[in-house]
């Protein structure tokens, strides 16, 4: 049986996202299996998720990928 391990990533974006990017976001990667939550607001990206069910590295590809197809730049 594999243990529920909870974690947060947190993108930044140069600016805020739109409401429309923002639900789009909210139904693709908030329906992948593992995450728990997705916020955006203030130019971030909060995405709360099972590491038993999906690795960082490959939610934050997929985001990383989400995000620029909509239009938006990445922040350190």
């Amino acid at each position: 049986m594999r243990r529920e391990i909870m974690q947060r990533i947190t993108f930044n974006m140069q600016k805020d996202i739109c409401d429309d990017c923002s639900l789009a976001l909210k139904r693709f990667i908030g329906h992948m299996d593992g995450v728990e939550s997705i916020e955006a607001e203030d130019g971030r990206l909060v995405i709360d998720f099972n590491s038993s069910k999906i690795s960082m590295e490959e939610l934050s590809r997929i985001t990383k990928d989400s995000i620029e197809k909509l239009g938006y730049k990445l922040t350190e």
